[in-house]
């Protein structure tokens, strides 16, 4: 079920902090990695119940916090003041609908170019950063008559 390099990572993590090893926690990160986009934490909690309805809402957040620590997700905050989790994977760019709330990953060489020589430019030292862009994505566009 999970992907093996996940577990591994997990159990790692786990035997690293001297946390227990649970069923609960294994199946919270296979339904996690099944999702493949940004999930709330109701959400995933709604279909963690639905395959195991003795695992707790406070566990799966819990669970989240850890796999977060872990390296395994990462909690992101949009603008809609929504707390979100999304594989942790390389850098990538989001697209977010305000209206239906879709949210499209990109990335483009473009920008994180520009990006590398506005840094250099101003002899910033870069931490992290990331590229959020908010409007309507061509659905809501054509329901709402928008162009």
């Amino acid at each position: 079920m999970t992907n093996r390099l996940e577990q591994k990572a997990l159990a790692s993590y786990l035997e690293d902090h001297k946390l227990k090893h649970t069923k609960q926690r294994e199946a919270i990160l296979d339904v996690f990695l099944e999702v493949r986009s940004h999930i709330t934490g109701d959400e995933l909690y709604q279909r963690v119940r639905d395959r195991h309805p003795n695992i707790g809402y406070t566990t799966v957040y819990r669970t989240m916090k850890l796999l977060c620590d872990a390296g395994l997700a990462s909690e992101r905050h949009f603008d809609d003041g929504i707390t979100r989790y999304e594989i942790d994977q390389e850098h990538h760019d989001h697209l977010m609908c305000l209206r239906c709330g879709k949210i499209i990953e990109f990335d483009c060489q473009m920008i994180e170019t520009a990006q590398d020589e506005i840094v250099e430019r101003y002899g910033f030292r870069l931490l992290r950063h990331r590229h959020e862009l908010y409007g309507h994505c061509p659905e809501c566009q054509r329901r709402e008559g928008d162009r």
